[in-house]
């Protein structure tokens, strides 16, 4: 998890990434922000995030994230 709090926060270092489940929602993250985090989990995660997967429930959260990164990693 700390990996990837610490890409979230090269996105935005004002954001509390641990608490926040409005990432998507409250705008937080944006299209780009989006496109940048699938490029880093594949890059320090070596996990490739189909298309179907790049839904809002997956990216409200640094939880939600970490819990997809497992779940496609365990694939």
């Amino acid at each position: 998890m700390d990996e990837l709090l610490a890409i979230l926060r090269k996105l935005h270092a004002d954001v509390d990434f641990e608490h926040r489940a409005d990432l998507i929602d409250a705008g937080v993250l944006d299209s780009f922000d989006i496109v940048t985090l699938v490029a880093e989990i594949d890059h320090v995660f070596d996990v490739r995030i189909p298309a179907e997967e790049i839904v809002p429930e997956n990216f409200n959260s640094a939880a939600a994230l970490d819990a997809m990164i497992r779940r496609l990693s365990d694939d």
